[in-house]
Order: structure tokens, then C-alpha cells, then sequence
């Protein structure tokens, strides 16, 4: 198969015509896009394998044969009024497959992956209705009931149709899918925007959605609707089952108006759509309202919020938020998606500020609160994700509501959407991650190459190999964890003060630069051959929390590098909830297996209470105890787990 690369984010395409309309972009950078990276980094390569294989053989059964979400688009093609099978919003999975198999493709080709997906989306095409429509379950029961309910997530399934059509165009070149796209977005923006008729989302995805459109096809009219949808909140327009059923429009953050909007509420995932498209709006717009509003919203969430993973959304009741400070350990939800939707968000929070501070929170959330929904395998997956467990949570192999198995797959896949950024006078690099890259500063092509055993090791070597001398500012986000913050805000403290530093050298010497923003900036004329050297120090850190976070009370987590560790019982006797972490514990590494994948295993000594000998009382004696990093554990059977551990004994509780 030969897949047609780079094909820039940027190109211009429209079923009008390819002129450019309207606004110009002012985002103080442009995300590289995954279409112009090669992943070839020893972490994360072999997980994007996993997902073009394992993972999308997964979505492609459970969507195709397990279930009749592929179906449905059959039926509305033969037109014979034939019954919707599964839940209304159902195609939404489809088109989130779709996504990561576009992803996929650029990663590794797969010409019979290709082939499925040029057969989905014919499929898809066929079901499209001539004004533009495309909805599988109003099309089967009634096209009469469409833009009914605002609830019921036509608009969602839009916005991911878009994104897959947007991905998909980027890999192949194929314009099949977003002519699809294009159609449906004109027919939404024809039948709410232009006809000034009241429209709120009840599920968020449709905002980001037309962002992507737009910034691919350069047509404001998208831009012009997104902010539309984002201007619709908080009016009292908001009807539908949702707003019957919670009597309180917060849940889906309709509350206020969005740029009036100061705290987290509701449902976590739609949250985080919501505002992923208000920062970019307010990225490429730069209009103050959405900017004070998303960088106040986003302070509540990681300030009072945020889970030490980066995990977000503690109640199971709303799937969402509850009141600040309120994150349990065991019981909590920290679904997947939020996660997912957290890497999104503060993307285009960087975006927006060029602070690497919202780089620092993608990161957490990427390496632990997200990758921890993907089984080793490929093909079991977490919805939600605890920080303790009994030794009764298992990984599934799919969900009723499936929205997290294409979800996590898609995040993977698209890794090099979120590695480096870039202007006409400089260079991002946001994640340490081995790739390959070329990009355009000026009228000068430069080839970047970066090689690390990042998150295992902090050593990061970059070569530049521009064709001629450039001028240009490298920025090299500096982790907020390396200058003893674990987190923005005071949530999180480290209570191992740390003096090491993290070094950077140019040609093997040390090199000047300026700390901004959280980047060290090295100002240069670059030539070819070039190399970079920034040393991170891997340090073993105790993570202690503010005294509201009952949850973590006289407690510690375990850090190293970007990575949250935890203690499960497949490594410890089947144990791991009968021990203490004193005060001045050493810990020590050692290269470590769980079962497939390699890690970095962290080890102490540590008091571990038990029953003695006869069993007519409890003893504790020292005893080594291996911590994991959290996004493995669950992938050998029910175990228990903890990520906070106990620095003090409060209680004992016997058990058979």
C-alpha cells in the first residue's frame, strides 16, 4: 500500500472551492501534525503496534459482527424501514474506529486495514441523505424525529464523523469521507446557525470537531459555528432528557454562558470537549472571554480536582464531578475518556499561552490516567480507572456504551499530534519521544531526529539537519516535576525536596539558554548536524497532597519521571494493603517485567504487617516491597492495588 505523505494539516480543501476564507489563525504555534511524524520510540512504538493490530482487530469485530453498528448503515442504504439495532449514538464508534485507523495507517501501512476502511466509508457515504443529513437511528425511526432532542447526539456523532474525516484525509489523501463531513456541517450550520434557531449540545464533541474542519479547510464558516455552539450554553435553551432527568443544566455545563463560566461541574467528559473547543476558539480567535473563562475553569480542575494520575471525574453517580477536593481512591470513576479528553484540553491550552505547564498535566494524564485504560494486550480495556482496588477490578473486553475502547485507541495512535509545535521562527518539543520529523521554519526544511529512552531514562539527544544555516528558537519543555512540582497549584507537593538539575548541551558542551514559559529557549543560527543533548533527572519522589484530600490523608504516592507508581499484589504475596512508607524510606530501581513489558520497578524495604506464625496475632517485620507503574497493574487477573500508601497505622482490619 502506498499511503501519500506529508499531506499538511493545513491544506486546503472545500466541496465550494479551495480559497482561503476569512480569519487567519494567531495559536502562538501549530501543532505538528501525526501525518508529518514518524513514532519510532522503544515505550511507545511497540503500543502503537499493539493498537493497529490487536486494539482496531477489536473496535473492527465489536463494531462490524458483535454488534450492528455497521449494520445500521446498511440498512438505511437498502431503505427497506428495517430496525436500528443498539443505543442511539452508536455510529459515533464507527467514526472514532475510523479515526484511529487513519492514525494507524500512518504509522504502519496496512493495506487491508485500508481496504475495510474504504469499505466502511462507503457505507457511510450511501447512508448520507441528499440535504446532508447522516444519522443511522433518526434515519431508520424517523427522519421526522431528527433535531429533536437535543440530548440525543446527532451533533456528536458529527463531530466524530469530522475528526475520522479530517484524520483520514491527512494519511491517504482520500476525500471521500470529508466530503461526508463537509456536507453534514454545512447542513448544521444551514439549519441552526444561519436560521438563528436556539441549539446546546447535550453531549460536547460537535465544538472541537468543526475547529479540525476549520483549521483544515481554512473556511471560517466552521469557526463562525463552533463559536455559535459555545455561545448557545447557559441561556436557557438547553431541552432534552438530560435536562428533565438531572433538573440541573450543569450536569453538561449549561449553567452559564461559557465565557461567564468559573468552576468544573457535571459530566467529565463532556466537559472536556467542551472547553477543548473553547480553547481553541479562543486560541485562534484570542477572545478574552473564552481565554480568562478556560484558564479559571482549568485552574478548579487541576487546583481541587485532578487525580495524582491525572485522572479526572470522581463520581460514578454523574460520571463527573462532585465538590472539590472529593477524590476517593477506590471508588473512583476516572473514566477513560476524561482522560483522553484531558490530553485534548490542554493541548490546546498550550496552544493558546505557549505554557508548558499545560504540557506538564497532558503528559500525567497520557502516561497514567489515560494509558492505564489499554490492557498490555491491546484488547482489554478499563471504562473507568481506580486508584485502589480490593483485588475486584478486571479489565473488559468491551462496554454497552463503548466509547473508551476506540477512544484510548484513537489517543495512542495519534501520539505525533502532540509531540512538537511550531512558527516561522521556532521549534516546541512538548513530549520526549523517540521520532522522526521534518518541518518548515521559513523557507528552510529542517529535519529533526529525536532519540531518548524517555520515561525510563532523562537522557534526550536531538539532531537538526537543516539544508542550510537557519535561524530559529528551540524550546525544550522543561517537566514541572524536574523543579519539584508534580502538578501545577498546591494540590500536589513533593515531600523530597530535590537539588538535582537538568543539564543541556549543544555539540557535546554546555550550552546557554533562557528559562520562558517552562521552556528552555536556545536561541541560534542552526546548521546541519547539529545535536542537542538535555538531561532530565530520574529521581524515585514521595507525593504528598493538601490535607482536604481526606483521601490522602498521612499518605504517600511514588513518582519517577512522568510515571505514578503503585503497589499490587501480583508483585507482593498478594498483597498490598499492609504496609507503611515511614518517613525515611530509601527506594532503589532495578529493570523489572510485567508480563510483555518492560519497566523500571521502584523497591524499598518497608514494614509489612501479618499474621504470625499460629495465627492468634498480627506481626510486622521488614520486608521488600516492589512498586509498578500504575498503567500496567491489572493486566495479571484480580489483584489488590494502592497508588496512595499509608505513611502512619490508623486502623487493622483482620481478614480470612
Amino acid at each position: 500500500m502506498t499511503i501519500r505523505l506529508p499531506i499538511l494539516a493545513t491544506l486546503l480543501v472545500s466541496t465550494v472551492n479551495l480559497a482561503t476564507h476569512g480569519q487567519v489563525p494567531v495559536r502562538r504555534f501549530e501543532p505538528v501534525s501525526f501525518s508529518q511524524v514518524t513514532v519510532t520510540d522503544h515505550f511507545w512504538r511497540p503500543k502503537l503496534d499493539k493498537v493497529a493490530t490487536a486494539t482496531l482487530q477489536a473496535c473492527i469485530v465489536q463494531t462490524e459482527q458483535k454488534s450492528g453498528r455497521i449494520r445500521n448503515f446498511e440498512k438505511v442504504q437498502r431503505g427497506k424501514h428495517e430496525k436500528h439495532e443498539g443505543i442511539y449514538y452508536d455510529d459515533s464508534d464507527v467514526y472514532k474506529a475510523l479515526e484511529a485507523i487513519a492514525y494507524s495507517l500512518k504509522n504502519r501501512p496496512d493495506a487491508e486495514l485500508e481496504k475495510k476502511a474504504d469499505e466502511w466509508i462507503d457505507k457511510i457515504a450511501a447512508a448520507q441523505q441528499p440535504d446532508g443529513y447522516l444519522n443511522t437511528y433518526y434515519t431508520l425511526v424517523g427522519l421526522d424525529k431528527r433535531w429533536t432532542d437535543m440530548e440525543k447526539h446527532e451533533d456528536y456523532c458529527a463531530g466524530h464523523l469530522i475528526e475520522a474525516a479530517v484524520a483520514y484525509y491527512n494519511t491517504t489523501g482520500k476525500r471521500k469521507l470529508l466530503d461526508v463531513a463537509i456536507r453534514f456541517a454545512d447542513h448544521i450550520d444551514a439549519t441552526f446557525r444561519q436560521a438563528n434557531r436556539p441549539w446546546v449540545t447535550g453531549h460536547q464533541e460537535i465544538e472541537l470537531a468543526l475547529m479540525k474542519l476549520y483549521h483544515q479547510t481554512r473556511n471560517d464558516r466552521y469557526l463562525k459555528l463552533a463559536d455559535w455552539f459555545l455561545d448557545q450554553r447557559g441561556r436557557g435553551f438547553g431541552k432534552g432528557k438530560i435536562w428533565d432527568d438531572w433538573k440541573n443544566p450543569d450536569y453538561c455545563q449549561d449553567g452559564l454562558p461559557v465565557k461567564a463560566q468559573k468552576e468544573i461541574t457535571g459530566h467529565a467528559v463532556r466537559a472536556m470537549y467542551l472547553y477543548t473547543g473553547a480553547a481553541d476558539v479562543a486560541a485562534t480567535t484570542q477572545d478574552a472571554g473564552y481565554m480568562n473563562a478556560m484558564k479559571t475553569v482549568w485552574e478548579d480542575v487541576v487546583y481541587r480536582n485532578m487525580y495524582i494520575t491525572g485522572g479526572i471525574g470522581s463520581s460514578g453517580k454523574n460520571e463527573g464531578f462532585s465538590v472539590d477536593y472529593d477524590l476517593p481512591n477506590e471508588s473512583a470513576y476516572c473514566e477513560t475518556c476524561a482522560s483522553v479528553g484531558m490530553v485534548f484540553w490542554n493541548q490546546r491550552m498550550n496552544l493558546l499561552t505557549g505554557e508548558a505547564k499545560y504540557i506538564d498535566v497532558l503528559e500525567r494524564s497520557l502516561y497514567n490516567g489515560a494509558l492505564d485504560g489499554l490492557s498490555l494486550s491491546g484488547d482489554r480495556f478499563f471504562y473507568g480507572n481506580p486508584l485502589a482496588s480490593s483485588g475486584n477490578n478486571a479489565r473488559s473486553e468491551w462496554f454497552g456504551t463503548a466509547c473508551c475502547p476506540s477512544n484510548i485507541a484513537r489517543l495512542v495512535a495519534s501520539l505525533g499530534d502532540y509531540i512538537y509545535g511550531k512558527n516561522d521562527s521556532g521549534i516546541w518539543v512538548n513530549l520526549y519521544i523517540g521520532s522522526n520529523t521534518t518541518l518548515k521554519i521559513g523557507k528552510a526544511d529542517v529535519p529533526l531526529q529525536m532519540e531518548t529512552n524517555y520515561p525510563w531514562e532523562g537522557s534526550v539527544r536531538l539532531t537538526v539537519n537543516p539544508a542550510r544555516k537557519t535561524p530559529y528558537a528551540l524550546r525544550l519543555r522543561i517537566p514541572g516535576w524536574v523543579s519539584n512540582v508534580p502538578v501545577p497549584g498546591d494540590l500536589y507537593r513533593f515531600a523530597d525536596e530535590s537539588k538535582a538539575a537538568f543539564t543541556v548541551k549543544l555539540n557535546g558542551k554546555p550550552v546557554e539558554y533562557k528559562e520562558e514559559n517552562g521552556y528552555a529557549v536556545i536561541s541560534r543560527t542552526w546548521q546541519k548536524g547539529d545535536v542537542i543533548e538535555l538531561n532530565l533527572p530520574m529521581e524515585v519522589k514521595r507525593v504528598a497532597a493538601r490535607k482536604e484530600l481526606v483521601a490522602a490523608n498521612d499518605r504517600v504516592a511514588i513518582q519517577r519521571g512522568p510515571l505514578v507508581y503503585c503497589v499490587e499484589g501480583a508483585d507482593n504475596n498478594g498483597q498490598a494493603w499492609n504496609l507503611l512508607v515511614p518517613d525515611q524510606t530509601t527506594f532503589t530501581t532495578q529493570a523489572y517485567q510485567v508480563l510483555t513489558e518492560p519497566v523500571v520497578a521502584i523497591q524499598a524495604n518497608l514494614p509489612v504487617v501479618g499474621p504470625s506464625a499460629d495465627g492468634t496475632s498480627v506481626v510486622t517485620e521488614k520486608k521488600t516491597v516492589t512498586a509498578i507503574p500504575y498503567y500496567v497493574w491489572a493486566n495479571r487477573g484480580k489483584s489488590p492495588m494502592q497508588v496512595w500508601l499509608p505513611t502512619k497505622a490508623k486502623q487493622v482490619k483482620l481478614v480470612d
